[in-house]
């Protein structure tokens, strides 16, 4: 990891931020498990959800591992800096966030299932880090793509927090807002821990279950 203590724990502005380049870095084409394209288009009928959780690595894992996912990438986005590199995002002078781009069949898997995924596999009460992994690019983040995704997630926010207070636990850090471009990462980070099975991965989650407004009336 290459820090700029600076930008440790507080985002850079704009203007503080690395310029970046105008050409993508080179990544993987296919998906290393299921081997379909990780670029677009994407099939007819396929919608995209984006979330950032702390190292991307544990996170990709934990959305390929569910049905209805076509195709899952890993990534930067949420901050300023052109096609970053992993080296840049790590010096915390990108504004980016490691985030886990996910391709998913909607008819398979409602948003509502992954925003419990998402929920349940870090502690998004922890700010600008995850356990052990300290930096602004391991902040908690919801990136929507539309209306609807947007209220569902402010809705499973409210919902998140209520029980996580009566489990002990404080504010949420989670930033939710529209998502913006994604950067793919490099070809060694994506589905990592399909490539490396013993590697490291520091995802871990509160152990508050996600119980959505749904399942609260349906009860």
């Amino acid at each position: 990891m290459f820090f700029n203590f600076k930008f440790r724990q507080k985002k850079p502005t704009e203007n503080e931020a690395i310029i970046g380049r105008s050409h993508p870095i080179e990544t993987s084409v296919f998906h290393y498990v299921n081997g379909r394209s990780m670029s677009e288009p994407y099939p007819e009928g396929t919608e995209r959800a984006m979330f950032g959780g702390g190292c991307f690595w544990g996170v990709e894992k934990r959305f390929w591992l569910l049905n209805g996912i076509h195709v899952t990438a890993a990534g930067y986005s949420a901050g300023y800096t052109k096609n970053p590199t992993y080296r840049e995002v790590c010096s915390g002078q990108t504004g980016h966030n490691e985030v886990v781009l996910v391709v998913y069949y909607p008819e398979q898997i409602s948003y509502e299932e992954l925003l419990a995924a998402f929920w349940e596999c870090h502690d998004p009460t922890q700010g600008m880090r995850q356990g052990n992994d300290v930096g602004t690019q391991y902040r908690s983040g919801i990136y929507t793509y539309g209306s609807e995704q947007n209220r569902l997630a402010l809705e499973s926010h409210r919902s998140y927090q209520d029980s996580l207070r009566r489990n002990g636990y404080g504010r949420l850090t989670t930033e939710i807002r529209e998502a913006a471009e994604f950067y793919f990462a490099e070809k060694y980070h994506q589905q990592y821990l399909a490539r490396n099975p013993g590697g490291y991965c520091g995802l871990g989650g509160t152990g508050v279950c996600y119980v959505s407004k749904a399942s609260q009336v349906s009860a």
